[in-house]
């Protein structure tokens, strides 16, 4: 028996016109790294994504129209979560278009393909740098491989130091990092505003259209227990496990104050290339029985490992920015310790100790003024709080950018 099958109805497209009411501005971010790629510039940009995406027009109409385009592959990560669009690992045919048909170019570091189409298509593009790319040929503004900071060679002229800072053998490749150091230079001074995390980082490159824009942080809420409920005061490390973040440094603290018969625990999270090593480092100062190594902790979980923290350290060598991990702690309320790089300074202000940068002993002695004065760690607590809500909320940094991204969209469509 023949029956009529119902036609779908067809979906309510919106016409042309709906979609320039309804969005006001539409922006492409280029993020070379994203979810499920983790580290500071992914925790940045997605938060920087999420916030954009939920402001309104006066009207209640969706301002901003976001598309981020990033190399990082999905793996099992689902973009449809996400509320924006996400584009993986496109053609070079694919990137064009989606500049042509944007507003504005948002990049994560001075990536070269994005930044020179984005130029050449006479859109407005904004460099938000979160490395030393141009002012350094690896980006870390540190010397290889001793991992100590750097001066300053590249901006200073001091070429030849450039050239010699390298890992391996291979000339090639240090030239080729120094040249394009150079082009990076040139084409971040043509784009619309180089924005830097900290006023530090901005003296630093020296850029022009330059903007300061702190990143901004979800404040978290405090924990309840007390920290010294049981057990020994608990030091937390939490980073990559490469040399630049300092955890020898951390290790070599650790071991004096346990010669000072000190009771204390170090809990060690993250992951990396060099956790085999310093797993054995800790193994030879014999500091098996107080240092643990968790390993990377999901996000969910991160709240319950630093429940009970009393101290977090932070003893990064150079290659830092900003210091998301020292802001978020702040955010909790706990005791921050900080190697004295500039951008850590910015943001510790009064709200935190600082030790000079790989110097052991000192780093000794600020754990222990904290492990023996329980006021001053109360002050520095309530201090890191006020500090990161009054200077460092994400919704500061999200209005910030919507802002440059007003002006700049409507002088682009005028």
């Amino acid at each position: 028996m023949h029956t009529d099958r119902q036609k779908p109805a067809r979906p309510n497209l919106p016409s042309p016109s709906s979609i320039e009411e309804q969005f006001g501005v539409k922006l492409l971010f280029y993020s070379h790294y994203f979810a499920p790629s983790i580290g500071g510039v992914e925790t940045i940009v997605l938060s920087l994504a999420r916030g954009l995406t939920e402001v309104r027009t006066p009207n209640g109409a969706t301002e901003f129209d976001l598309t981020l385009v990033t190399k990082t592959p999905a793996e099992d990560f689902d973009d449809r979560l996400l509320p924006f669009r996400v584009l993986r690992q496109p053609s070079l045919s694919q990137l064009l278009r989606m500049i042509r048909s944007s507003d504005v170019i948002h990049v994560a570091g001075p990536a070269l393909t994005p930044l020179l189409l984005g130029l050449l298509t006479q859109k407005p593009v904004v460099i938000e740098h979160h490395g030393f790319q141009t002012i350094c040929p690896t980006g870390q503004l540190l010397i290889e491989p001793s991992s100590a900071p750097c001066p300053g060679y590249f901006m200073a002229g001091r070429h030849r130091e450039c050239l010699r800072c390298r890992s391996n053998n291979n000339w090639l490749a240090s030239w080729k990092l120094w040249l394009l150091t150079f082009v990076r230079r040139f084409l971040c001074s043509r784009v619309a505003a180089n924005i830097t995390p900290t006023e530090w980082l901005s003296g630093l490159i020296h850029l022009p259209n330059a903007v300061s824009i702190p990143h901004g942080i979800e404040t978290m809420a405090p924990d309840s227990e007390s920290p010294h409920s049981s057990g020994p005061p608990r030091i937390i490390f939490q980073g990559r496990l490469v040399t630049t973040k300092g955890l020898p440094v951390l290790l070599e603290a650790a071991s004096i104050l346990r010669s000072e018969n000190r009771a204390f625990e170090l809990l060690v999270i993250g992951d990396g290339p060099e956790r085999i090593a310093i797993e054995e480092l800790a193994k030879k100062r014999q500091l098996s029985s107080c240092v643990h190594f968790v390993g990377r902790i999901a996000t969910a979980d991160i709240d319950s490992a630093f429940r009970g923290a009393s101290i977090v350290v932070v003893p990064s060598l150079g290659g830092e920015v900003f210091g998301l991990v020292l802001a978020e702690n702040m955010s909790r309320g706990l005791p921050v310790i900080a190697s004295n790089i500039g951008c850590f300074a910015e943001v510790l202000g009064d709200a935190g100790l600082t030790f000079r940068v790989g110097d052991a002993k000192d780093l000794a002695r600020q754990i222990a003024r904290l492990l023996d004065d329980s006021a001053l760690v109360t002050a520095l607590s309530g201090r890191a709080r006020r500090r990161i809500f009054e200077s460092f909320p994400q919704s500061r940094m999200i209005e910030a950018h919507a802002q440059l991204y007003r002006r700049l969209g409507g002088a682009e469509q005028t």
